[in-house]
């Protein structure tokens, strides 16, 4: 599946585990089957709401054997990035490999590269691996943000197919969509409190969080609005806000494994260093949820006697 374009919502999944920390192959597989059967257009494992810091590459790998053998009729995007340009080069090709159809690379995190650093970087395995590649730029975990100039200079390189903006800097943001509208070049959401503001400037959808546990509201959410039905999309976007908030109360992806394990989709194990949610917010996290199952509820079209 090489013809992809990159519009929609693309769910970044968590990788269930064991108690044991082990990883939890099975409900994996179940949570893309579901997730797939729920519309999305793609999956997005092992980044960072798939704990691919405390995976081994090994590890690494057999999550995406595993969603590339499950996923039937929708792209993979494997997380790939590493702050040591050979090592994501290593993970990438592993990744193809594996059965990934794009990759999503998150920009190098602690030794903070200058831009030409960055470009480098990004054009080095863009060069040797000939797979659509998405630049992922998310300051607040990596230390060092991806400026507009150089996304536009990546934009141009035949592999690079994307990027995923989590800065919350929609002047930047609007920028990059603005001066790549000649580019064959998706700008994705990285935040879903700002996905429908994006699209609004020109993003073509989101690699969401919130889409582990509202797929279908997510994917209506994201189709009204490439619509140009915002008035829906708006709806949907405040039915969706209290979550999207709740999602990020701590450190992602502890909420969505929380609210994983609520709706019983998965177990809410997590690797060490990250921790279970605190106890103060899994009530409100499961009120939210409750809230937004009685909405779905009332949505629901009623039958009609004849």
């Amino acid at each position: 599946m090489t013809d992809i374009d990159f519009s929609g919502v693309y769910p970044a999944i968590t990788t269930p585990f064991h108690e044991d920390g082990s990883i939890d192959f099975e409900t994996l597989r179940e949570n893309v089957s579901r997730l797939e059967t729920a519309g999305v257009d793609g999956i997005v494992p092992v980044g960072s709401t798939g704990e691919s810091a405390t995976l081994s590459h090994d590890e690494h790998i057999e999550v995406v054997e595993a969603v590339a053998d499950e996923a039937e009729e929708i792209p993979v995007i494997a997380g790939s990035g590493s702050n040591n340009t050979a090592e994501a080069l290593s993970l990438s090709q592993r990744s193809v490999e594996a059965g990934a159809d794009a990759l999503l690379l998150i920009s190098p995190y602690y030794n903070k590269p200058e831009q030409r650093g960055f470009v480098e970087h990004y054009e080095a395995i863009a060069d040797a691996v000939d797979a659509p590649q998405i630049v992922y730029n998310v300051p607040s975990r990596t230390g060092q943000n991806i400026e507009a100039d150089t996304a536009i200079e990546l934009a141009s390189h035949e592999n690079i197919a994307g990027f995923k903006a989590a800065s919350g800097d929609l002047g930047q943001i609007t920028e990059i969509t603005e001066r790549t509208r000649d580019e064959d070049f998706a700008v994705l959401s990285g935040d879903d409190a700002l996905t429908l503001p994006m699209i609004s400037v020109g993003a073509t959808g989101t690699i969401s969080v919130s889409a582990n546990i509202e797929p279908e509201r997510t994917c209506a959410m994201v189709g009204a609005a490439l619509a140009g039905d915002y008035e829906r999309a708006q709806a949907l976007h405040h039915e969706l806000g209290p979550l999207f908030r709740a999602l990020f109360w701590e450190t992602n992806p502890i909420p969505v494994k929380e609210a994983m394990r609520i709706r019983g989709y998965s177990e809410a194990h997590m690797r060490s260093p990250l921790t279970r949610l605190s106890d103060e917010y899994v009530e409100p996290l499961a009120e939210i949820l409750e809230e937004l199952d009685s909405d779905m509820v009332r949505e629901e079209p009623q039958e009609v006697e004849h």
